[in-house]
């Protein structure tokens, strides 16, 4: 049912056109930020416009741009147009590295710490042989030469021997 009041308010186009023309009217090439959309709606439908303008203005901006309508690009808005395709999206955090596509038949790295790099002045060294050395033989002479043979480990603890102490 139609009353009086509603044909006497007038009349406020839809927030999408209301956004483009703000958005056309003001700069087309670099953009547009919200707070001149919203001043540029504010200027053009100021007694018009509803107590909860601005939520509804996030609200339809947030939409057109998802819809496609809108690129948001430097805390601007600008028209989208089909040769230019919308920036990416970046999820949140940070982004992940990037993996080294390493094929199965091509180098692989090698595990643990990589070697400092030679220098190619300094004087090369010999090379010295890896693992435990080699056992020598003992000659039986040198043993019997050697004296008693010591037991493997730290010796036992010696107790103090104590004089007998007399009163004369």
């Amino acid at each position: 049912m139609a009353t009086d009041e509603d044909s006497s308010l007038p009349f406020l186009p839809p927030y999408p056109e209301m956004i483009l023309a703000a958005i056309s009217a003001l700069d087309e090439k670099s953009g547009s930020s919200k707070s001149a959309i919203l001043k540029h709606i504010d200027a053009a439908h100021g007694d018009q416009l509803p107590p909860s303008h601005e939520s509804l203005l996030a609200a339809h901006l947030t939409r057109m741009t998802e819809a496609g309508e809108l690129v948001f690009v430097d805390n601007c808005y600008l028209r989208a147009s089909p040769d230019v395709p919308p920036p990416p999206k970046r999820g949140r955090g940070r982004p992940p590295k990037p993996k080294l596509s390493l094929s199965p038949d091509g180098p692989r790295r090698p595990r643990g710490r990589p070697p400092k790099p030679r220098d190619p002045t300094a004087p090369v060294k010999g090379t010295r042989p890896r693992g435990r050395p080699p056992k020598k033989p003992r000659a039986a002479s040198a043993s019997a030469d050697a004296g008693p043979k010591r037991p493997r480990g730290r010796p036992p603890k010696v107790r103090p021997q104590f004089a007998e102490v007399g009163f004369v």
